[in-house]
């Protein structure tokens, strides 16, 4: 099991390889905002090894340039044509280390490519290999060097999480890890990327009764009518949280999806996607604090297996 291996490498945080872990099966990329040294990188670096998918790291100065990571046409004297050489972004696994340091035209070159799964050199689109998932880190906001992803390029992210400090416990293991060899190369392949892609089909057949989907739209509905939030989820946003949903349940054994399943992935999804307004600044209220309260405030369903018969 993938989860097992890279638990391995990553202490202490079960919960975050699990959301980890259901995101890649959902189709989606992953944002990891966190102080550093915590295990962002090697939770990535865990990942595409249990996996065994080719990954490329990059670690974003502010002298990154977009060609860097796309890739560039130069000429060739002997056929008079012009050869792409791919960018790093060629890869399974690509892994963003501290996207925030480099410049906002580096951030946006990844756009196309996180949306579409193209990438665009001289008016040439090439597909980029499947799977292809972006994992990227990034310091809190206000660490010195760092530049605001905008709202458009957060939005591409299906979701964000912070790791956090270990506990004492899981501290002491990683330093005992540290010191007698790297704990990533004890990670074994456990999956080809063929069989994450049919494993990603089974997620997308998850059965959603129709009072989840009313669920969930009731609370993207709720973020963008609450008098903290200047900017709601956007659709994107619903798409995204329906996908993880689906994800969650199959990392349970189900083949359907509960309530629950949405409480557990609701902040991450939405967190990122939410801008708070002044009156929110001016009274310290974090999107935690909010997104948690229309949570506790909308009224969760009670009938979401109509069809048990056939999905349990």
């Amino acid at each position: 099991m993938v989860v097992q291996e890279v638990k391995k490498a990553v202490k202490g945080k079960d919960d975050c390889i699990q959301k980890a872990f259901a995101a890649i099966l959902a189709g989606g990329h992953i944002l990891i905002e966190d102080v550093p040294g915590v295990g962002k990188t090697t939770l990535a670096l865990a990942f595409s090894k249990a996996m065994e998918l080719e990954n490329h790291r990059v670690q974003f100065t502010p002298d990154v340039l977009p060609a860097d990571i796309l890739g560039f046409s130069m000429y060739q004297k002997q056929t008079g044509e012009f050869v792409y050489h791919p960018g790093t972004i060629m890869c399974n696994l690509f892994l963003a280390d501290e996207i925030n340091r480099t410049s906002p035209k580096t951030q946006s070159a990844l756009l196309e490519v996180m949306e579409e799964g193209n990438v665009t050199v001289d008016g040439v689109s090439r597909s980029v290999p499947d799977p292809f998932i972006v994992m990227a880190t990034q310091n809190p906001k206000g660490s010195a060097g760092t530049q605001m992803l905008p709202e458009s390029q957060l939005d591409r992210f299906m979701i964000c999480m912070s790791m956090g400090y270990p506990d004492a416990k899981s501290e002491i293991e990683i330093a005992k890890g540290r010191t007698t060899g790297s704990m990533i190369n004890k990670i074994v392949p456990v999956m080809s990327a063929v069989e994450l892609s049919r494993m990603r089909q089974v997620c997308e057949e998850i059965y959603l009764h129709d009072a989840i989907y009313e669920y969930m739209v009731n609370l993207i509905t709720q973020t963008r009518e609450n008098p903290y939030i200047e900017l709601g989820v956007s659709p994107r946003g619903m798409i995204a949280l329906a996908r993880m949903v689906k994800a969650h349940a199959f990392l349970q054994g189900r083949n359907y999806g509960i309530p629950e399943d949405v409480e557990q992935v609701f902040l991450d999804v939405t967190r990122h996607r939410i801008v708070l307004n002044t009156k929110a600044r001016v009274t310290q209220v974090t999107e935690e604090s909010v997104l948690q309260k229309i949570l506790e405030d909308t009224a969760k369903p009670t009938v979401y297996k109509e069809r048990a018969g056939r999905h349990e």
